[in-house]
């Protein structure tokens, strides 16, 4: 067959050629549609399912959310194992698949088994999906240079506005805010002040929900003219939520104020986050979607920032503490440069050792030819360039000059023994005349 295969190359050059010159042009194609990160993505093919019950145990959580999730989710089809993760206010579940499956198709039979699951689950509590990324998803971390804005505000430009504008870029998956303070009303209760007016915290509650409501009406038209009737009833200050009256005792009304401290503050907070020492900062993580290429998502995310930038408040601008985009600038050129300086000095060896220049030729054409056709694997297997990849491809330069060497001394010899006897028959030609 290899024979066969070498008669045949020698007999049609041209198309040989032709056949190489259009698997380099293919591969430079290849090149540059090629993803490129600076690490693999050696994560496990999973599905977040992230719950929360503020305000509960991590115990209470394990017996009435992530034990049922766990023991419902095992069913699902192609999957490898369940994880689960119990923690205050909080549950998570890690749902790990075979590595041939694909993310999209996992999350949908996820949800479609947390369609049944949800039933047993305690009032209120609605489980969600985590973002469609990797464990190496995190391209991009920013934070709010504000200096004459307080926490609050600082939290609601990134949640309102940035968050937003930036979740637009294709390929980011989720912009995930940290730092700050998120607004909200709390009200405060007096137990003593509940045991005087005979009253429960579930009376509190529901006084102040049905307080925060807006109902609809009907629709009539006048003049030809169509109006639309409904009644407001949302809660816009503090003063609002302080007249909300809770009950009627002999004629007086007992209001909110009475046994409670309504006040404007932020929500109970974890931890802080502090950059270089110098305060606390609010910003966010550009997650990026599983599959797709860090290097143009970095790209069109910086870009833009600088359209957002423009609608910020004066003196606010963005401060990039993590960018893996240098990181993969400056590995994907140590790499490049690597794999350039091996070529030149691979092919000044061949030069000089075989000292054949038709040889030598034969030899180093094969190695560009190789590395952009290896893109073209690459991009078949989803295969980013990245430290490992390329590595590989540089040290598999030797292998290439080294089956080059082996096939050009092989044919060198052959045709120097039949040169030989071509020469040996000449002569006793000439010695018969």
């Amino acid at each position: 067959m290899v024979h066969k295969l070498i008669e045949w190359s020698l007999k049609n050059r041209w198309i040989v050629l032709m056949l190489a010159t259009g698997l380099f042009v293919w591969g430079i194609f290849a090149v540059k549609k090629n993803p490129i990160d600076a690490i693999p993505d050696l994560s496990e093919n999973q599905v977040i399912v992230f719950t929360e019950w503020m305000g509960r145990s991590p115990q209470l959580i394990e017996d009435q959310i992530t034990y049922p999730l766990v023991t419902n989710l095992q069913g699902i089809p192609k999957i490898k194992y369940v994880r689960g993760s119990s923690m205050f206010g909080m549950s998570f579940i890690y749902v790990i698949f075979e590595d041939d499956v694909d993310v999209y198709w996992a999350r949908e039979r996820v949800l479609e088994r947390l369609s049944t699951v949800t039933g047993t689950l305690p009032t209120g509590v609605a489980p969600q999906l985590g973002p469609d990324g990797t464990g190496v998803g995190h391209v991009l971390w920013y934070t709010l240079d504000a200096p004459n804005i307080d926490l609050g505000e600082q939290r609601a430009i990134q949640d309102w506005y940035v968050k937003f504008a930036l979740q637009n870029v294709p390929g980011v998956s989720e912009i995930a805010s940290f730092g700050g303070f998120q607004k909200q009303y709390q009200i405060a209760i007096d137990p003593n002040k509940l045991l005087y007016y005979k009253l429960s915290v579930p009376e509190v509650i529901a006084a102040v929900r049905a307080n925060n409501n807006e109902s609809g009406g009907r629709k009539f038209e006048m003049s030809d003219i169509g109006y639309i009737i409904k009644t407001s009833g949302y809660l816009k200050s503090l003063e609002e939520i302080e007249k909300i009256p809770i009950k009627n005792q002999k004629g007086t009304p007992i209001k909110v104020s009475d046994v409670a401290a309504v006040q404007m503050t932020g929500e109970t907070r974890l931890g802080i986050f502090d950059q270089d020492g110098e305060g606390e900062r609010v910003g966010g993580i550009v997650v990026m979607r599983y599959g797709e290429n860090a290097d143009e998502v970095i790209d069109g995310v910086k870009a833009k920032m600088k359209e957002v930038s423009k609608g910020l408040p004066a003196g606010v601008k963005f401060d990039i503490v993590y960018d893996r985009g240098e990181l993969i600038k400056e590995s994907v050129d140590s790499i490049t440069t690597t794999i350039i300086e091996e070529m030149i000095v691979v092919s000044l060896v061949v030069i000089v050792f075989l000292f054949h220049w038709r040889s030598a030729v034969s030899i180093i054409i094969q190695i560009p030819i190789t590395i952009a056709a290896s893109f073209i694997l690459l991009n078949a297997f989803d295969i980013s360039s990245n430290i490992m990849s390329l590595t590989g491809i540089a040290l598999a330069i030797g292998v290439i000059v080294d089956n080059g060497i082996v096939m050009s001394e092989n044919a060198y010899k052959h045709l120097s023994e039949k040169y030989e006897l071509w020469q040996n028959e000449q002569q006793k030609k000439l010695n018969e005349i």
